[in-house]
């Protein structure tokens, strides 16, 4: 059997594991280390077993995913989240369909300051979408805008994929991390707009509140909310400055979020707890599965499958925009089955061959990647913010109303996804300030 061959049976068998719910970190590593055997030998495979994820563990730029998760797990525990729900609605109730945009807008600014879709989608399941269902919304709308908003956590910086991905593409975290802001906010509009249109049109969707708030009740709202946007402005302005490093971020996000919550007399000790609970199994989690990640990627490599697919892309003359379209396609297919994380990493190894050998800007192809792993994240029958919003709901919505829900936001991805191509200025515009 070739070395390519062996390759691509090494990748047929990661999906067949994964489709037998193997726990995605045992898949991968046990068939990176099964290939590497069979390509190298005995010895090759063991001492790439016991050097590789010391390396990659030890890699300093990988620090920042704990002190976010830590920044975010503070800021959830601590009640800053539902204050941000609470002046979105005040201020928004008045509009059609304006607690789900209220609920749009608080994911997007919890998304800022937790780097983790999951999290957002949980931590503003539990606070909006009750409140939507008690004004009678309709479940698909109530728990979709939340499952689709919470993916925002992965594209508004600090985002722990962004950090994922440049270790992998070798590329600036941190450009990275400002290329996330306008695509981010882009979205965030769009998917109001699209609320607002659709509430406007079907009433019934989201029948009028009985909330009738002052300006003073308002602007007394927002004196809660202050800690919010210091805790993004310093994480943001500090790497758009040049103050601090991606890593550097990480740390000092955690910090204002400690201190923010101690200000506010919210710091007990129930609440580091739970925070640092929540960060060392998240951490715990993300890693395993990024070792897996790396050994395949030394897998893959030497299989030789990349350089066969490039020049496979070569012989059928794929090029330019078309090669785009086909990494599109396959982060669409795999996003249906795979959770963010294994995603992106499993498809990285094969696709940034070729986006380089195309000659693409690594930090636009970035932004891209983390809105196909977006999408993915709300495609079934494996959307993980979809079951984590289920997981939240209970019984009280049913997972196909979720799923129906789901769909017109798909439709403005993927409107998100085409301007980007079209405009890659979007995403390159405020990085090409730093440069």
């Amino acid at each position: 059997m070739s070395d390519v061959a062996i390759g691509g049976f090494g990748l047929a068998a990661i999906l067949v594991l994964l489709a037998l719910r193997v726990p995605i970190a045992f898949a991968l590593i046990s068939v990176s280390l099964a290939g590497i055997w069979a390509l190298l030998g005995e010895r090759p495979a063991l001492g790439s077993l016991r050097t590789i994820p010391y390396q990659f563990v030890a890699h300093w730029s990988l620090s920042a995913i704990p002190m976010f998760l830590l920044m975010g797990s503070v800021a959830y525990h601590s009640g800053l989240v539902s204050s941000l729900y609470t002046a979105a609605r005040l201020w928004l109730c008045r509009l059609p369909g304006g607690l789900a945009i209220a609920s749009n807008f608080a994911c997007a600014g919890f998304a800022a300051a937790s780097g983790s879709s999951v999290a957002t989608a949980s931590a503003m399941g539990r606070i909006a979408v009750p409140e939507m269902l008690r004004y009678r919304y309709d479940p698909g709308l109530a728990t979709g805008v939340v499952a689709a908003a919470g993916t925002l956590g992965s594209l508004i910086p600090p985002s722990i994929l962004m950090i994922l991905y440049g270790t992998f593409a070798e590329a600036s975290i941190g450009q990275l991390m400002i290329a996330g802001i306008l695509p981010g906010l882009l979205t965030a509009g769009i998917y109001a707009a699209m609320i607002w249109i659709r509430c406007v049109l079907n009433p019934d969707l989201a029948p009028p509140v009985d909330l009738n708030p002052t300006w003073r009740e308002r602007f007394g709202s927002l004196a809660k909310v202050w800690p919010m946007p210091l805790l993004i402005l310093g994480v943001i302005g500090g790497l758009y400055g040049g103050y601090v490093t991606a890593t550097e971020a990480g740390a000092l996000g955690a910090f204002l979020s400690i201190v923010i919550a101690a200000l506010y007399r919210r710091l007990t000790w129930t609440v580091m707890r739970e925070s640092i609970m929540d960060t060392i199994t998240g951490t715990a989690v993300i890693f395993f599965v990024s070792i897996g990640a790396v050994l395949l990627s030394r897998f893959i490599a030497l299989s030789g499958v990349p350089t066969f697919i490039v020049d496979l892309f070569g012989a059928g003359g794929l090029e330019g925009y078309a090669v785009v379209l086909f990494c599109g396609l396959v982060f669409l297919f795999l996003g249906m089955f795979l959770d963010p994380i294994g995603l992106m990493l499993i498809a990285l190894p094969v696709m940034l061959p070729i986006i380089e050998q195309s000659g693409f800007d690594l930090i636009w192809f970035g932004i891209l990647t983390i809105k196909f792993v977006e999408i993915g994240l709300i495609t079934p029958p494996v959307g993980l913010s979809v079951y984590t919003i289920k997981t939240v709901v209970g019984d009280k919505v049913a997972l196909t109303q979720i799923f129906r829900g789901i769909g017109w936001f798909l439709v403005c991805e993927l409107l998100v996804v085409v301007l980007l191509v079209v405009f890659p200025q979007i995403a390159l515009f405020l990085p090409g300030l730093m440069r």
